[in-house]
């Protein structure tokens, strides 16, 4: 049985008439609302080392390398030199110690893979996915701006793909940040656009492009239509990069409403589902469930750490409690995700 929750229009659309303005912050993500979540971007760190209890922490998921070291010289050792750095060929060679003099290299970029498909404007608790998402890559461009990296994204909808190569100015964040928010309100339950089931493959192939090199690439979505190709984009991304999977989802895949009928809608086909009949809603709650479960192992199948987002907490506390403090800075507290 293959279901998809892309927008629940009783919600979504007494929200539209209620706010046709879309000033709704559960609804629809504004410029305004973005810009606001630069003071809370902070409490969490994409550096390597991390608290026992992140997401990016132990076996279960690989550790982000990190900005590295630039080799600057080699010059004779001083008293107080790292006696690790010795470099014994040189020093064997002219018979006095060298050493070898490291710079750390401060800068990694950071681009942005964010979703705001239709498939991502759907919400039964307190906001719909694709504000979850918008949310969460603002954050990010925040921290990453603060610590000094360079900033890019690829921002797409069913339809549009908008890139902004890493820039380091708060004006590439804004651009990056206008981007999200123009798709995020222009998402409408009646939209008539055709499904873009290949976009996200597509955004990856524009992030391979992109992210040469040494880039911290954070995908943004809930994976709707996610396959073996896109994993292997993934995969090939990871080769020469860090990849960070955002698993943006709303409850209901893992709880699902009461039992009653509902109605959801892709924008030009509506299903009832009948989630009162009990063999109906162990296939809904199998299907749903079993996506999520499959993309939440990722870090043991194709070496993809995934942080799991859920649309009825708010993203900052979720962000901290996953990635935990930066080093040195508290403790935080545990958070597990079972589907």
């Amino acid at each position: 049985m293959s279901v998809r929750f892309p927008v629940q229009r009783d919600t979504a659309q007494a929200a539209r008439r209620e706010h046709t303005d879309t000033t709704d912050p559960r609804v629809y993500a504004t410029l305004d609302h973005l810009l606001r979540l630069q003071h809370q971007a902070a409490g969490f760190s994409f550096l390597p080392r991390q608290p026992v209890h992140s997401v990016l922490a132990g076996r279960r998921a690989s550790r982000l390398r990190g900005r590295g070291l630039n080799f600057e010289e080699l010059r004779a050792y001083q008293q107080g030199d790292d006696v690790r750095q010795i470099d014994w060929k040189v020093t064997a060679r002219t018979r006095k110690p060298y050493t070898r003099v490291f710079t750390e290299e401060r800068d990694r970029p950071l681009l942005l893979v964010v979703d705001q498909r239709l498939a991502m404007f759907y919400g039964t608790r307190v906001c719909v996915k694709s504000v979850t998402a918008a949310e969460t890559a603002a954050l990010g461009a925040w921290r990453a701006l603060a610590v000094g990296d360079r900033v890019g994204a690829i921002v797409f909808n069913d339809t549009d793909l908008d890139e902004f190569r890493p820039h380091r100015s708060r004006g590439a964040v804004l651009r990056i940040l206008t981007s999200i928010a123009r798709q995020n309100t222009a998402l409408r339950a009646d939209i008539q656009a055709p499904v873009g089931t290949d976009m996200l493959d597509r955004a990856l192939d524009a992030a391979l492009r992109l992210a040469t090199h040494d880039h911290l690439v954070v995908v943004i979505s809930d994976f709707d239509g996610a396959g073996a190709a896109t994993r292997g984009r993934l995969v090939q991304l990871a080769r020469h990069n860090d990849v960070l999977g955002v698993l943006v989802h709303d409850p209901s895949a893992t709880r699902l409403p009461p039992r009653s009928n509902l109605v959801v809608s892709d924008g030009h086909l509506q299903v009832e589902l009948l989630l009162g009949t009990e063999h109906i809603r162990r296939e809904v709650a199998a299907f749903s469930s079993g996506r999520l479960a499959d993309i939440l192992r990722w870090p043991e199948t194709i070496g993809i750490p995934v942080l799991p987002i859920d649309t009825m907490g708010g993203v900052p506390e979720q962000v901290r409690r996953f990635l935990g403090q930066r080093p040195g800075h508290g403790r935080g507290t545990g958070a597990r995700f079972t589907p």
